[in-house]
Order: structure tokens, then sequence, then C-alpha cells
């Protein structure tokens, strides 16, 4: 079963973005492994060093993607965000 893809769209000094890394960190850790494999990839990305997403999300950061998908803006919802990926993991089983 292939991992969900969760990025943090962020930026150097951004406050909110700050926030919304502890909390993406708190809900991964409540989501277990499956077959011993991370049912989640995190990763984090600067818009400071793509200048595409810079134009697309200037205005919006901190930017929460499932697979690639804009899940959030501004501000994470821990309960959201855990429930969109047990429902992408449901999904995928």
């Amino acid at each position: 079963m292939p991992a969900i893809q969760l990025t943090l769209l962020s930026k150097p000094g951004c406050h909110l973005c700050d926030d919304a890394r502890q909390v993406v960190s708190d809900v991964l850790v409540t989501i277990p492994p499956r077959d011993g494999v991370p049912s989640v990839v995190f990763d984090e990305k600067s818009i400071l060093d793509d200048p595409e997403l810079f134009d697309e999300y200037v205005e919006e950061i901190p930017v929460v993607l499932i697979n690639g998908r804009v899940h959030t803006i501004w501000r994470v919802d821990p309960a959201r965000l855990t429930n969109a990926l047990t429902t992408e993991l449901e999904e995928l089983a």
C-alpha cells in the first residue's frame, strides 16, 4: 500500500508555519505504520526555494497538502487533519 504524502508549505520566520508544523507533528505520531512501513510520508517545503510555489501560495502560507491537494491554509485543525488522513488511509486499504 502506498504511503500518503503530507506536505507543509512554509517559509522561515512564519509563526503560523511554526504552529502548523507542531500540529502536523502531533497528528503524525498518532498515525500508526502499516506492515512496518510509515503510513504517511511528511516533507516541508519553503516557498522561498521554489518560485512557482511562491507565486501560488505567498499569501496563504502555511499550506498543508495531502497527496498534492490543498487540505488547509493558515491554521491547521488537528481533528480535521487526523480525520482526513484516516479517511485517506481507509480509501487506500
